[in-house]
């Protein structure tokens, strides 16, 4: 069941289960979540459940909805992300998708491919830096999810899918390249080897 956790100063304050399609939030007491601060708007925000999916649109609030420091008008929630109103920070915690994907993902994988064929899409991987401060560093991906890159320049989403890994462009004016060519908005397939570029540092795609 996904759940927010508001805090402020790094004090948390309350903990809300979504349980509903649609979960308020705002300064006004008839909201499901209820802030009271007055920089937060009567009606400020909105969650939206479809499935595991959860989604957070801005009420055309006097001071806005912030997600990991980015401004948003709607947005997809994902597990961990931040959602900053005001002096607030409101935590978004679902465990239970990604909990669901892996179960989900063991069971299609032997179901769709024999058991030789099984174990090699996904082995280890991970994202080794080329360039820059952090050259040399190994960035495991372990999560279904992994975003890699700068937000407000280029984010970049690594995904685990059953059959291997695909990278997707999330946000950003500057296109990440793979192996010198430019990435467009579909998801493309990683392979081992595969130089990406992204917010000006240099990473490659290790499958160990």
């Amino acid at each position: 069941m996904p759940k927010m956790i508001v805090s402020i100063d790094g004090v948390v304050i309350k903990e809300v289960q979504l349980t509903k399609d649609r979960t308020t939030l705002g300064r006004r007491p008839y909201n499901d979540i209820v802030i009271d601060n007055l920089a937060v708007s009567g009606e400020h925000a909105v969650m939206q459940m479809s499935g595991s999916d959860v989604s957070l649109e801005d009420l055309n609030s006097t001071n806005g909805t912030y997600v990991n420091g980015k401004a948003i008008k709607k947005q997809q929630l994902q597990n961990g992300d931040t959602i900053e109103i005001g002096k607030y920070k409101i935590k978004f915690v679902h465990e239970g998708a990604a909990d669901n994907y892996e179960k989900t993902m063991v069971i299609n994988a032997g179901a769709v491919v024999s058991p030789g064929e099984a174990a090699a899409p996904v082995g280890n991987a991970a994202i080794k830096v080329m360039s820059g401060a952090a050259a040399g560093r190994e960035v495991p991906l372990v999560k279904v999810v992994t975003t890699i890159g700068k937000p407000g320049v280029a984010v970049a989403a690594i995904t685990r899918r059953p059959h291997g890994y695909v990278v997707a462009l999330v946000e950003g004016t500057s296109k990440p390249t793979i192996n010198g060519s430019p990435m467009g908005t579909d998801a493309v397939s990683l392979h081992n080897g595969d130089l990406i570029e992204l917010a000006g540092t240099q990473m490659q795609f290790v499958q160990h």
